[in-house]
């Protein structure tokens, strides 16, 4: 925190609240080979900007890495550019987690490139680290008497394989009993803790069972606040318990992801589709909490007002509240892997492309899907 906010905090009143925001998924990415950088949050509207700057801490997964000499074999790795980066300060973002499976893209190269750029622009980060200690240790934020500590951290849902070891760099491994028992210390020394996993399954609009259970352990042992990401969908929010738990806040900024071979990725109308979380934290407790819904365009990222932000956020929250079972699981992983490549396969942009390798994808996708 810079010099001038540290003297605004302490001209307040010592029972003022801290106010949080916090988004989903930063996907900052440029194109391979481009001689401009890709877009940045520079493209946020004046509205969003506006609301970022009221509020004391601005929370982000930063799921994107500063390119190196070396990278990881498999694809798609999710590169970003210094200059995108910086965009980070102007939109107000001050705090990211980097507890997420593209971090070591290229190795500790880029990872040392990017902390040494957060920590210039005055961005703390958590989450990750050249050791287990750095990657599991928690930010610790006093403002106005109130006490925060944030932790992020990685499942192996999320495919990561580079975990922090107590001499290796990776990320914060999401082993519950030791967070949980870590919750437990760090409560009785702050009187906020704030959880950020990157776990689930991409596109689901449910969290699996054992995150919920997860979710509720976390909260038992002492968390208030648990902000999910990684399945670039939002998923359903619940209040268990004196906490809140969003299971994932879904895309906030949503540049392509690109292959070597010229291949990138795309996202759909609800894939662009995020929420800001919105709430105030005092000695006492969370108070005045809102799901904002956020839409990016391919252009700017607007709080999204046309009504269809909300019915998203409604449809995901009544999804979990109708309970997540096994069997209804299966069916979401039907629906996501097995079905949806098949009706985009069957658009007619693709159909004219079609080759039988193709149709034996599809007729194989659908074998696997029924079994």
């Amino acid at each position: 925190m810079n010099k001038v906010n540290q003297l605004i905090n302490n001209l307040r009143e010592p029972s003022q609240p801290i106010r949080l925001a916090a988004v989903g998924d930063l996907l900052l990415t440029t194109k391979p080979g481009a001689k401009t950088p890709g877009r940045g949050l520079e493209v946020l509207s004046k509205e969003i900007r506006n609301l970022f700057k009221s509020c004391d801490i601005v929370l982000a997964n930063l799921e994107c890495i500063l390119p190196g000499s070396k990278m990881v074999a498999t694809e798609p790795r999710v590169f970003t550019t210094e200059t995108q980066v910086r965009t980070l300060k102007d939109a107000g973002i001050n705090l990211v987690t980097l507890g997420n499976n593209h971090t070591f893209d290229s190795f500790d190269e880029g990872f040392q490139h990017m902390i040494d750029i957060l920590s210039a622009l005055d961005i703390q980060w958590c989450g990750a680290g050249f050791n287990r200690n750095q990657a599991c240790k928690p930010i610790i934020i006093k403002i106005a008497g109130v006490s925060v500590a944030i932790l992020g951290v990685v499942d192996a849902s999320s495919g990561m394989n580079r975990f922090a070891e107590k001499s290796t760099s990776g990320v914060a491994p999401l082993e519950i009993d030791q967070l949980c028992r870590q919750i437990s210390t760090l409560r009785t020394q702050v009187d906020h803790i704030i959880i950020t996993p990157h776990w689930g399954d991409e596109r689901f609009r449910f969290p699996a069972p054992q995150h919920i259970k997860q979710a509720h352990a976390l909260v038992d042992a002492g968390a208030s606040l648990i902000l999910g990401h990684h399945p670039h969908v939002l998923q359903g929010m619940e209040n268990y318990q004196e906490a809140t738990i969003a299971y994932s806040l879904g895309n906030f900024f949503a540049n392509h992801v690109y292959w070597d071979s010229g291949d990138f990725l795309t996202w759909n109308r609800f894939e662009r589709t995020g929420c800001i979380i919105l709430c105030k934290l005092d000695k006492n407790g969370i108070h005045n909490l809102q799901q904002i819904p956020v839409f990016d365009d391919g252009t700017t990222i607007r709080i999204e007002k046309s009504g269809w932000g909300d019915r998203c956020l409604q449809n995901v929250n009544h999804l979990l509240k109708k309970g997540v079972t096994s069997s209804r699981y299966q069916r979401e992983t039907f629906r996501v892997r097995t079905l949806k490549p098949i009706l985009s396969h069957l658009r007619w942009a693709k159909l004219r492309r079609t080759r039988p390798g193709h149709l034996r994808k599809i007729i194989r996708l659908f074998h696997q899907g029924i079994k």
